[in-house]
């Protein structure tokens, strides 16, 4: 039997949200050294701009593959690789911190596999709307689309939560009411762009995933479609 005084206080983050953390955070560590100078010379300034160009996403490069249905390879990587870089230190600063918050919460639940499937899952499908509907500015990079898709599951196992106390389920939409109404309040005071469609396709998938991706969620769905 362990003793009590041997027992942590905080319990500690599931892996797969410290792989997504070190995957977001190693890259800005490199970014910031890089811009004051302690690591890579001269080029490392341009490391930020370079990399976003090599993993961002692009709107253009989306609507070209599906006009020609030609899919390279380093094209089609874009989806996977954008949400690990970023435009900024604060950017990633909050990016990161709403993905441990959300992460650890989802991953005390969800399987591994299911955390990482609702992160990249509303990655890929947040970039497709994005690509798709904004043309004004193609380019789209950073973790957001996937951490509201954690936002998503979050959203879901409150809603769970609520029906099963007999509570109003629509209180479990008041986190993303709350960020989507300051991003189109940020949005009309300082010039607002267009990310907020990639960010809401990823809430709404990581919502529609858990459905299917959570303990029980395959048969829970099956046998409601079942009962119909």
């Amino acid at each position: 039997m362990s003793h009590p005084d041997d027992v942590s206080p905080i319990n500690p983050l599931p892996p797969v949200v410290v792989v997504l953390f070190l995957a977001v955070a190693i890259p800005e560590i490199a970014f910031f050294l890089g811009s004051k100078g302690l690591i890579g010379g001269m080029q490392a300034v341009g490391w930020r701009a370079a990399a976003i160009q090599d993993y961002g996403f692009n709107g253009d490069i989306l609507r070209w593959m599906l006009e020609g249905g030609i899919y390279p390879p380093e094209h089609l990587l874009r989806f996977v690789t954008y949400p690990f870089v970023h435009g900024s230190f604060s950017e990633t600063l909050f990016s990161a911190a709403l993905l441990l918050a959300l992460g650890k919460f989802v991953g005390e639940v969800f399987r591994p596999w299911a955390t990482l499937a609702v992160f990249l899952g509303a990655s890929v499908v947040g970039a497709l709307a994005y690509g798709v509907a904004v043309r004004d500015n193609p380019w789209l990079y950073g973790a957001f689309p996937g951490t509201y898709g954690l936002i998503g599951a979050f959203t879901y196992l409150i809603w769970l939560q609520l029906g099963a106390n007999g509570g109003n389920q629509m209180r479990a939409f008041t986190m993303i009411g709350f960020l989507m109404g300051a991003q189109l309040l940020f949005g009309l005071l300082f010039g607002g762009q267009s990310k907020w469609v990639a960010d809401l396709v990823g809430f709404t998938t990581g919502f529609g995933l858990s459905f299917v991706v959570s303990p029980g969620g395959w048969s829970k769905l099956r046998a409601k479609l079942q009962q119909r």
